[in-house]
Parts: C-alpha cells; sequence; structure tokens
C-alpha cells in the first residue's frame, strides 16, 4: 500500500512537471488568447490513468463543474461503464487544449459533453463559444468517426439570469449542429430545471444559484441514463452479430 501510494505521488509530479513544462514552451502559457490552466487536474487524470486506465471503448463524461460535481455519476449510471473527466470551472477552450490527453487516447464509443456555461458567464460571445464545441465535435469525429457525442445543454441557472440570451444561442445553435448527424444528440436538461411556470426550482440549487444539490443530478440522471443506456445496448448487440 505504501509503495503504491508512493508511485502514485512520483508518478502524478513527473506528469505534472511534463504539463508545466510544456506550458512553459507555448507563448505567454496561453492557448489561442487564453491562460492555460488546469494542469494538476489533468496531471492527476493522468497519474489515475497510468496505474489504472479506465477501460476503451467505454463511456465518458467530459465537461466543467457542473459535470466534475456529479460524484455520484458511477452509482447513478451503474451498471453502465461510465467514467469522469470533467474538470474546474473549465471553458470550451481548455477542453480543447486537454483533449488530446484526457479525450482522444480513450476512445471511447459515446461522449456526454457539458461545457459553455463558464464561457457565457465571462461574457464570451455566443459565437466563439460555439465555434469551440463544434471543433470539440469535429475533432473525436475525425479521430474517432464511430463515436457518438451527446451535448448537454448549457444551463439556464439563475445566477446567470442576465446570460441567458447568450446561453439560449448557444444552445439553440448547437442543436441545430446536432440534428446534422446520427452521430450527434443534443439533450436539454433545463426542462428539469423549472417548474410549469416557468419558474427556477431554487431548490434544486446550491446556495450560489449556480451549482446542484444531489437532488438536481437525480434529474439529469432520468434524462440521460434511459438515453445512455439505449446506445450502449445497441453498441453491445452490435458487438454480438
Amino acid at each position: 500500500m505504501v509503495y503504491k501510494t508512493v508511485t502514485a505521488r512520483l508518478v502524478f509530479f513527473f506528469l505534472l512537471s511534463v504539463l508545466l513544462s510544456g506550458q512553459a514552451a507555448t507563448q505567454d502559457s496561453t492557448f489561442r488568447g487564453e491562460k492555460i490552466r488546469f494542469q494538476t487536474e489533468v496531471a492527476k487524470f493522468l497519474t489515475d490513468d497510468s496505474l489504472q486506465p479506465p477501460p476503451k471503448q467505454s463511456i465518458l463524461f467530459i465537461g466543467s463543474s457542473i459535470f466534475r460535481q456529479w460524484t455520484s455519476l458511477r452509482q447513478d449510471m451503474s451498471p453502465l461503464p461510465v467514467f469522469n473527466r470533467a474538470f474546474g470551472g473549465s471553458r470550451t477552450n481548455d477542453i480543447l487544449y486537454y483533449m488530446d490527453k484526457i479525450v482522444i487516447p480513450y476512445e471511447p464509443k459515446l461522449i456526454f459533453y457539458y461545457c459553455g456555461s463558464n464561457d457565457a458567464g465571462g461574457s464570451v460571445p455566443a459565437e466563439k463559444v460555439v465555434r469551440n464545441i463544434k471543433e470539440f465535435f469535429e475533432r473525436v469525429e475525425s479521430s474517432l468517426p464511430e463515436t457518438k457525442i451527446f451535448f448537454v445543454s448549457v444551463n439556464r441557472s439563475p445566477a446567470r439570469i442576465a446570460k441567458w440570451p447568450g446561453i439560449d444561442s448557444i444552445n439553440a445553435m448547437i442543436g441545430e449542429f446536432c440534428r446534422q448527424s446520427a452521430l450527434r444528440q443534443y439533450i436539454d436538461v433545463n426542462a428539469a430545471l423549472f417548474d410549469s411556470n416557468g419558474t427556477p426550482r431554487y431548490e434544486l440549487y446550491l446556495d450560489d444559484r449556480l451549482h446542484f444539490k444531489k437532488e438536481s443530478y437525480a434529474e439529469f440522471t432520468k434524462i440521460i441514463k434511459p438515453i445512455l443506456a439505449k446506445e450502449w445496448n445497441a453498441i453491445s448487440a452490435e458487438k454480438k452479430e
């Protein structure tokens, strides 16, 4: 046990140094004009992968803190083979920067993507957010042409009510983009976050009115798991033929 702990720490610090040295080699430590962030979290993922890699051809959840804080994900989606690589308060640019390390190598059959709310909160134009999301899809489609990607709608949280027009634009444009391919699907979870009068269900949110209580993830599970199970069962059936 001690040996494993020491090994994990050594691997972690080695991978972190690699990430940091790679960052230092980039001009002004930026990627497309934005600061490179979350090196420590990604190094932790890579350490975990080196010691116990997730199974290839499984189901990846990737994105920002809305997915990162879904701590019951494996339990909620059981027995489906899901794993979570969401990190920090990431933006779409961060996902693009790290996807060659924590998306493509896993060769997932299904990807569930949630990101864009932090972009909107930071007043990044909807068009730029959509370009980044489309690029993620297109890079996956180029490297993993049989992988299906599910975009989970950007959350219309009470904390960001002033940003709802931009959020609605992102969701509408990506929804249309997803309809152009059978290997893309848009999943709307916002409907579960409002009551019949169109009022936000404040009881589902933490005090910041941005992040979620466990009851919210139960609502997400009701929406996402049937879709995921249907797709996974179809994949399993194809393997048996």
